[in-house]
């Protein structure tokens, strides 16, 4: 795992990326296009073994040329670490000693808030904006890392 500075050095102009929100039973997942302009939801997993999680995303990184991840962070409001953002990080080790792509950690605070208040300006029911959720809050963490990272 590596930091947001050495993570924009290793991924290249041209690379699509892969967010990430990490929890416990589902996990969201979302695509950036090659310029690293928009995130795109791209769909929700559920966690029903590690091994099988590691095998679905080294899928998604090779069907989509993907070049780095990014793994939302739930730090506290107050900035301090939590036990989200113990789990968090100890997923982002994992993933990344099981990976052979780059893996960086970027703040989600208020991503899930933030993904279900976008979503109220759409006409979804809401069973549907929950359905979704997991995927637009990846999203939205992986919109505001390259949104930093083209900065």
């Amino acid at each position: 795992m590596i930091d947001i500075e050495d993570f924009k050095k290793s991924i290249g102009k041209k690379s699509r990326l892969l967010g990430i929100d990490p929890g416990k039973n589902r996990i969201g997942l979302a695509i950036s296009d090659e310029d690293k302009l928009v995130s795109t939801p791209l769909k929700t997993i559920s966690k029903k073994s590690n091994s099988n999680f590691i095998n679905q995303i080294n899928e998604i990184i090779v069907e989509n040329n993907i070049k780095g991840i990014i793994v939302g962070n739930p730090i506290n409001m107050d900035g301090s670490m939590g036990p989200s953002a113990q789990s968090a990080n100890d997923f982002a080790k994992h993933l990344s000693n099981n990976v052979s792509i780059p893996v960086s950690m970027w703040d989600e605070r208020l991503s899930s808030q933030g993904a279900f208040n976008l979503t109220s300006n759409l006409d979804v029911n809401v069973s549907k904006k929950v359905e979704k959720l997991d995927q637009n809050a990846a999203s939205f963490i992986l919109q505001g890392a390259i949104d930093y990272i083209r900065r």
